[in-house]
């Protein structure tokens, strides 16, 4: 079974942009290739750009100019597709159609289910419809708050891209008159305990994974530090429902999916749901006795019997070490 792993970054120059995300995105795509190799009837390949160092996998070498024809080409003899990409400017809806009309099979979510996912206005929207709590969101220019302190963040960021804690209306009123302003939402800020919960989703199934915690900065920027796993069993049995009622909400999921929330003192809340491989795969696959990503492959294509086990213990995973 041959498939394409793709991952945005070391697919791109090297610039202020790539630089911020590439360590993260590099630590995926290594993790995820390294264990579908052990699958003897897997044929993993990725895509990776030219400027790189000789890697120990199996890789298909481009110029950027030649990204999407590359793209499409391996993507179009490929038995399944797997994407890993920011949601930011749409990159990873793209690239998923990029997929769909090379006639390939996404490893991962829809197009549409991307789509959805990866606006966090229309996100939020949807689980507000369908009864699950939810910050309240609103674009940045309509925002008229009576209490602070607020969230604000692009509406179609990743990574905490452009997230800052907002004080006061002079706050406020600054953010608003950016030049990127339109491009931005703002939430109530909610008190509690950042978590994360992944699931692999197939048509038969959808198994959660091991629920972890998530570090974040205090600086007000919302930066992930890393994570830890797994959680005290009564926090992880609040995240597991409230993530589960989440991804039911979303139709053309499948692969591997993330869902963050805050367990809080008075109310738990689901702050998004991440249609792509997430950091944590790097760290939970250390207390997988499973291969992940073979079971992610297996439930996705139907598997109604594949199962994932753990070993016993904790593990911790710094962003800087991915």
């Amino acid at each position: 079974m041959r498939i394409l792993v793709y991952e945005w970054t070391c697919c791109q120059p090297l610039t202020a942009a790539t630089a911020a995300l590439r360590p993260q995105g590099w630590a995926m795509l290594s993790a995820i290739l390294e264990d579908l190799a052990r699958v003897p009837e897997f044929t993993p390949v990725a895509m990776l750009a030219t400027e790189f160092a000789p890697v120990p996998f199996p890789c298909i070498r481009f110029e950027p100019c030649d990204e999407r024809r590359t793209f499409l080409d391996l993507a179009s003899r490929s038995d399944e597709c797997l994407v890993i990409a920011p949601e930011l400017e749409d990159i990873l809806y793209q690239r998923c159609r990029w997929v769909e009309k090379a006639g390939g099979r996404l490893l991962g979510p829809s197009s549409q289910a991307v789509r959805l996912t990866g606006d966090k206005l229309a996100q939020a929207g949807n689980l507000e419809s369908h009864g699950i709590p939810t910050p309240p969101t609103v674009p940045l220019l309509e925002a008229n708050p009576i209490t602070y302190p607020l969230v604000c963040k692009r509406r179609d960021g990743a990574g905490s891209t452009d997230t800052c804690l907002v004080h006061s209306g002079a706050d406020l009123r600054r953010l608003c008159q950016g030049t990127e302003a339109k491009r931005h939402v703002v939430q109530p800020f909610i008190p509690g305990k950042a978590v994360s919960v992944a699931f692999l989703v197939g048509p038969k199934r959808r198994v959660p994974l091991l629920p972890a915690t998530q570090e974040i900065s205090e600086d007000g920027c919302f930066h992930y530090l890393g994570g830890s796993a797994p959680l005290p069993t009564e926090l992880a049995d609040r995240a597991l429902t409230l993530a589960d009622r989440a991804m039911s909400t979303i139709e053309g999921l499948r692969g591997y999916v993330g869902v963050d929330l805050v367990l809080g003192a008075e109310c738990d809340q689901v702050i998004e749901i991440n249609p792509r491989l997430t950091t944590s795969y790097i760290g939970i696959r250390g207390l997988a006795l499973s291969n992940l990503a073979e079971a992610m492959v297996r439930i996705a294509q139907g598997a109604d019997r594949a199962k994932v086990r753990w070993r016993t213990g904790t593990v911790s995973w710094s962003a800087d070490s991915a």
